[in-house]
């Protein structure tokens, strides 16, 4: 990793580590898919600003422009409808926790899309730490209730967005990053104001001075420049690297929650993330691992050839 792509990492880290704190504030006066809807397209009014005045190149053919909706729907529209129905219910910090499966995820999938080995002791870490996800699911969060609805709500959207980081590695590598990002949004927005007239037109929105200031944060760096910087590194990073992004996002969620929303830490929260955490760093240790002895085994090759030339 470069200094420039350390720099965007830790930048993301930080802007989507708040935006949980944000979601659970506005969607506390807004129905959650009028604020979803809301964010996005005011985000993609943004981002399709900064295209009309650099003039990027656009995607090309039918396979970017399918890969685009795609991710449209399985990036912006379903897992943000998701997140935003669950934190009624959920605090951000534990949202958070349980959205730290994220790297495990995609760890998992990336044989299957990628074709690349998962070595066993990455098997083995997936499983211990999908397990302490449900140990957390079933401990804070009492079967049956809304706040446990919310969880498994909370962890379709984790796997969605797992998948879709996998999709858009293999579907738009050469794809400007801000278009692609402008036109999810563009298509997510729709979507989320569908949901918001088919689902929410009985209820009534309170557009308090709170509400409007953590949609335009919410707006601009938790979508706009969030997700710009989310798909340039993707174009230099693998997803499973990327996504470990999702590892350091707890922690500042929740110390937010605890210093400024007074989120209660449960004991077994604490416990959960660490066990996650330590998971991700196996599978991430494996993963460097085999990439180091698939260097070495293409080194000795080509050294092997020249030797024989």
């Amino acid at each position: 990793m470069r200094r420039l792509h350390i720099f965007g990492y830790i930048a993301l880290c930080a802007i989507w580590g708040s935006t949980w704190l944000a979601v659970h504030m506005v969607v506390q006066d807004l129905p959650p898919f009028l604020a979803a809807a809301a964010r996005f397209s005011a985000a993609a009014i943004f981002l399709l600003i900064w295209v009309v005045i650099r003039k990027p190149a656009w995607p090309r053919g039918e396979r970017e422009w399918n890969a685009i909706l795609v991710l449209g729907f399985s990036v912006i529209a379903i897992p943000y409808a998701l997140q935003f129905w669950a934190q009624q219910y959920v605090t951000s910090s534990l949202t958070a926790v349980l959205f730290s499966g994220t790297p495990l995820t995609v760890a998992l999938l990336t044989p299957l899309m990628m074709h690349r080995k998962v070595p066993r002791q990455c098997v083995q870490a997936m499983l211990i730490a999908f397990g302490a996800l449900l140990l957390l699911l079933y401990t804070d969060l009492r079967f049956g209730s809304r706040a446990f609805w919310g969880g498994v709500a909370v962890l379709l959207s984790m796997g969605c967005s797992a998948w879709s980081a996998v999709y858009a590695k293999l579907r738009l590598r050469d794809v400007n990053p801000v278009v692609s990002t402008a036109m999810q949004l563009v298509i997510g927005a729709a979507g989320l104001s569908w949901a918001t007239w088919a689902l929410e037109s009985h209820r009534h929105a309170v557009w308090t001075k709170t509400a409007v200031l953590a949609l335009l944060f919410l707006s601009t760096c938790g979508s706009a420049v969030a997700f710009a910087i989310y798909y340039w590194l993707l174009k230099h990073m693998q997803p499973y690297q990327v996504s470990t992004i999702n590892m350091v996002i707890p922690v500042v969620a929740v110390l937010e929650g605890s210093l400024i929303a007074h989120d209660p830490v449960p004991l077994m929260m604490i416990v959960a993330m660490v066990v996650v955490l330590a998971s991700v760093a196996v599978v991430l240790r494996a993963e460097a691992e085999t990439e180091a002895v698939v260097a070495d085994a293409a080194s000795s090759g080509r050294s092997e050839g020249d030797a024989f030339d």
